[in-house]
């Protein structure tokens, strides 16, 4: 039995729970792991003062832009990739994974040369004040560098974990972010770089990630590979197949909507918060990346539920498919339950690891209690979104993945801003979880109404 024969038994015969479980222990320790070096790195960051921790919020608010494209091309691909494995047909699923890289590669290249031709303006668009501004700058110079690595970096995770071998991304950003909190001591604390040492020590780890994830494909210990000849064109990255690369953007489309309005909402809370002081900024971007890490664990499960979906999908087990969705829903409520119990059992404590200063962590402190008591309502419209992506169902992946964090979000924000001031912007999260919870639920129940029960045979 070939290498792909093996996988395909595995993705379509192992008893969901235990297959999802399987594939979601390497992404949460991923995911665990990079919030670690996220915390990691703002702490050392904060000791700097209060002004640096703002930048390192409103550089944050970019960086999403630059994971949006990688996860445009490697969600995209990913899920296309996962369905093509699932119907047997590996040849197709190479040719997507490399116009997949290839595109996901030149979009890095654009965000440098944009970065670099309009930095003051870049640093002032994504929110900064007058004294953040030049830390601001120093950093993302770094992060400009690095945004090729780091859009092909998130593709090809991605495509490993649709693939359903989330374990070999997890040593690329293992190694990545050993590296890089390694790189924040030395380069900070030994050579006293400030905060050009944690953009430096960033931009090195991502550089080191990019060439391990990428020798998985070269080595030929994934499924599908990543080549010039896969490209299917005679002069690349012009004639690449453009139907194929329609399909990939339109299936990422929801993925690149998430993360541009992650991005968009970032910088309009830094730029409503600002109004306020730097506590603010740097208060709010402090609990932006609490909610995170303790989502992170919840999402790490839906994360292992991708690649069963979209394989089972493709090899047309719908069983198996309707059995993944409602374990899942299940497991990531459990995971969060946890991890908001223990969260608000120390909120100030927490906080207080990010930055010790009594006007940040009052303000910080309601928002974050405040985001706790509504994250419950996430595990549910987070599997439905990636239910609807997973197997191809554009339109509605695209309306519910700007819904979260964006099209109800940025409304809230502005309004809450303005009538309410510094506790209308702790509100606005809290208030755009409930309301999208509401039209997720409808979309879940649509869906499921929809899906076959039963396994379909392919027909020629």
């Amino acid at each position: 039995m070939t290498k792909t024969e093996q996988q395909y038994k595995r993705m379509t015969e192992t008893p969901i729970p235990r297959l999802i479980t399987l594939l979601a222990i390497p992404t949460m320790i991923s995911m665990l792991i990079t919030n670690i070096y996220n915390v990691v790195d703002t702490a050392f960051v904060g000791t700097l003062g209060t002004s640096a921790s703002g930048a390192v919020g409103v550089v944050f608010g970019f960086m999403a832009i630059i994971q949006a494209f990688g996860f445009l091309f490697g969600q995209g691909g990913g899920s296309i990739i996962s369905r093509m494995l699932g119907d047997r047909q590996p040849e197709r699923a190479s040719e997507t994974a490399s116009t997949a890289f290839f595109c996901s590669l030149f979009m890095g290249f654009v965000i440098t040369v944009f970065g670099f031709f309009t930095l003051d303006s870049l640093v002032r668009w994504l929110g900064s004040t007058e004294t953040i501004a030049p830390f601001a700058k120093t950093y993302i110079a770094y992060i400009l560098f690095a945004a090729p690595f780091m859009t092909t970096s998130f593709t090809m995770n991605s495509i490993l974990r649709y693939e359903g071998k989330a374990s070999l991304g997890m040593i690329g950003l293992l190694v990545g972010s050993i590296l890089n909190i390694g790189g924040d001591y030395f380069f900070m604390m030994i050579l006293n770089m400030g905060i050009a040492g944690a953009g430096l020590s960033t931009c090195i780890g991502q550089i080191i990630s990019w060439g391990i994830l990428l020798s998985m494909f070269l080595k030929g210990r994934t499924t599908s590979r990543i080549s010039f000849r896969h490209l299917s064109s005679e002069k690349l990255m012009i004639c690449v197949n453009t139907v194929l690369l329609r399909e990939i953007v339109l299936t990422g489309i929801p993925s690149l909507l998430r993360q541009i309005l992650n991005s968009v909402t970032t910088i309009l809370l830094n730029v409503l918060s600002s109004a306020y002081g730097d506590e603010v900024v740097a208060a709010m971007s402090i609990v932006n990346r609490i909610v995170f890490f303790v989502f992170s664990m919840a999402l790490g499960v839906g994360q292992g539920f991708q690649p069963v979906c979209s394989f089972n999908y493709g090899a047309r087990k719908f069983d198996r498919v309707r059995k993944a969705i409602w374990f899942t829903a299940a497991l990531g409520m459990i995971f969060i339950l946890v991890a908001i119990a223990a969260t608000l059992q120390f909120p100030d404590e927490i906080i207080r690891i990010f930055r010790d200063d009594p006007a940040v962590i009052k303000v910080a402190h309601r928002a974050l209690v405040l985001q706790m008591l509504l994250l419950p309502t996430l595990p549910l419209s987070v599997v439905t979104e990636m239910t609807y992506q997973c197997t191809g169902k554009k339109g509605g992946a695209a309306l519910l993945s700007s819904l979260r964090s964006g099209f109800i979000f940025m409304p809230a924000l502005y309004i809450l801003a303005h009538t309410r001031g510094v506790a209308g912007i702790q509100e606005a999260q809290p208030v755009a979880y409930g309301l999208s919870f509401f039209i997720s639920l409808l979309f879940f129940v649509m869906y499921m109404k929809k899906l076959p029960r039963e396994t379909e045979e392919k027909t020629e």
